[in-house]
């Protein structure tokens, strides 16, 4: 059973946004492929932060930034006009995010929970422990501390849909804002995130140990929703038409945030923030070569109308991996699978796009 459901909101006004020095990543022992996405290590606490929005907790100052946020499609854009970054740690019993937005006008209309909170500005949180690309979790919030969360059956791409009734049971989330909200007549500075989610909440599909130990690594992004407002009237105004920029900690290649296999990972140490060793994870091999295939098997279709028959069919559009051994297509009775071996593990790509390793 879930625990009881206890939200608890809090927006504060703060004197000044946390401080720190954006980093690239941490160090990392072995090798990760190319295109991996960005990774971090989250820090155990003993003494879990206060969760108002405001970052000065010790176990925040120790614990490093991410890397700034990006365009969600990566170099092919241009890089975000204010700074975003993110900073995680854990204990047994919740995993804590800390987010700073640079913001000159703060702003927000939505105040009723589980409303479409990306119509405003706002910073999302996805997790998919497992990184299965199934049943994986989102949440968002803005500026005025109003939430949504959700859970998603598999990527839209791959027909997914979504849970809108569900919640992360027992979150909790706290808003700081450097400057006035939905006032025109200053320049604002920023706005801190707080959000520390239950593992009880996560637990049924996390397909993993959850809570985590040291050393186990889950499948995490996030992103911050901004739109372009103006000033008429001494209101703010999202224009009619308007289109929002998507920025993000690990970057999708495509205006999609809904690509479990692009997130980053999140490595859980059992030593306190500040640990800096990420470990490559076994699988980093294997599941590069299964994102290029995904990918290439999607611009089959798109290209064709129809899945491919055989791997020969998408020569061309990926490049194997020599060291891991060719993969294949399979027709069986749940239909079709794309099948990759990894020594002795087999690892499989099924219809709706979920990865599983046997």
């Amino acid at each position: 059973m879930h625990p009881p459901k206890a939200v608890r909101r809090h927006v504060w006004i703060a004197a000044a946004l946390s401080s720190g020095c954006a980093t690239h990543g941490p160090c990392v022992e072995g090798t990760l492929p190319s295109d991996h996405p960005r990774v971090y290590v989250a820090g155990f606490v003993m003494s879990p932060p206060v969760i108002d929005g405001r970052l000065g907790e010790a176990c925040w100052q120790a614990a490093p930034w991410t890397a700034d946020f990006v365009d969600i499609e990566g170099s092919k854009k241009a890089s975000p006009r204010y700074r975003t970054r993110a900073r995680m740690c854990w204990d047994n019993t919740h995993f804590y995010v800390a987010a700073d937005m640079e913001e000159p006008h703060l702003w927000g209309t939505l105040l009723q929970r589980d409303e479409i909170i990306y119509r405003d500005n706002d910073f999302e949180i996805f997790i998919d422990p497992d990184g299965d690309r199934t049943a994986y979790d989102e949440y968002e919030i803005n500026v005025l501390g109003t939430e949504m969360d959700l859970r998603m059956s598999h990527p839209y791409r791959d027909g997914g849909t979504f849970d809108l009734a569900w919640d992360f049971q027992g979150v909790q989330s706290g808003v700081a804002v450097v400057g006035t909200i939905n006032d025109p007549s200053d320049r604002d500075e920023g706005w801190t995130v707080e959000v520390a989610i239950p593992w009880a909440s996560m637990a049924d599909t996390a397909g993993v140990r959850c809570p985590p130990r040291g050393g186990d690594t889950w499948w995490v992004n996030f992103s911050r929703v901004q739109w372009p407002i103006e000033a008429v009237a001494g209101r703010y105004i999202k224009p009619e038409n308007a289109r929002e920029d998507n920025w993000v900690w690990s970057p999708q290649d495509a205006i999609d945030m809904h690509r479990p296999e692009y997130w980053g990972l999140v490595q859980f140490a059992a030593e306190p923030p500040g640990h800096d060793v990420f470990v490559a994870p076994a699988d980093a091999d294997v599941r590069a070569q299964l994102r290029a295939i995904k990918s290439a098997d999607e611009r089959f279709m798109s290209r064709n109308g129809r899945p491919p028959k055989t791997m020969a069919e998408l020569d061309g559009l990926w490049t194997p991996n020599p060291e891991l051994p060719a993969p294949a297509i399979e027709h069986g009775p749940d239909g079709r699978v794309i099948v990759q071996k990894d020594g002795e593990q087999t690892w499989i790509i099924d219809g709706t796009g979920r990865i599983r390793a046997f």
